[in-house]
């Protein structure tokens, strides 16, 4: 998986926009205007933080060496995944979707219903 791949799954969620707020190489997803993923545009190999579940970021941190807690955010429910071939694509994906549904699901129910 490589940032383009990473760019085009979060873009293909419904209500997801992408900016650069905190310079130029942090490359923010957004839904509902609550960031769900971000990416390190110059990090070799590519790094993604995203929000997750506490107790399964600490289970994935404890399975996957790529895991760790999230750089720059609140260590309780965001990791930073490295992507290096050490996790699947489609692994990547699912924690993808868990963060974008966490972010989704605090939104406002008008915010959600337009969503969908």
């Amino acid at each position: 998986m490589n940032i383009e791949t990473l760019r085009d799954y979060c873009l293909a969620k419904a209500g997801v926009t992408e900016s650069f707020p905190f310079g130029e190489t942090t490359l923010v997803f957004k839904v509902g205007g609550k960031i769900f993923a971000l990416v390190d545009t110059e990090s070799r190999p590519t790094t993604i933080n995203l929000k997750c579940d506490p107790e399964r970021a600490v289970q994935l941190r404890e399975e996957y060496p790529a895991v760790v807690p999230g750089y720059h955010m609140n260590k309780t429910h965001w990791n930073t995944v490295t992507i290096d071939g050490s996790v699947r694509s489609s692994e990547v994906q699912v924690w993808i979707d868990h963060s974008y549904e966490l972010v989704r699901k605090s939104l406002p129910k008008a915010i959600r219903d337009q969503l969908n």
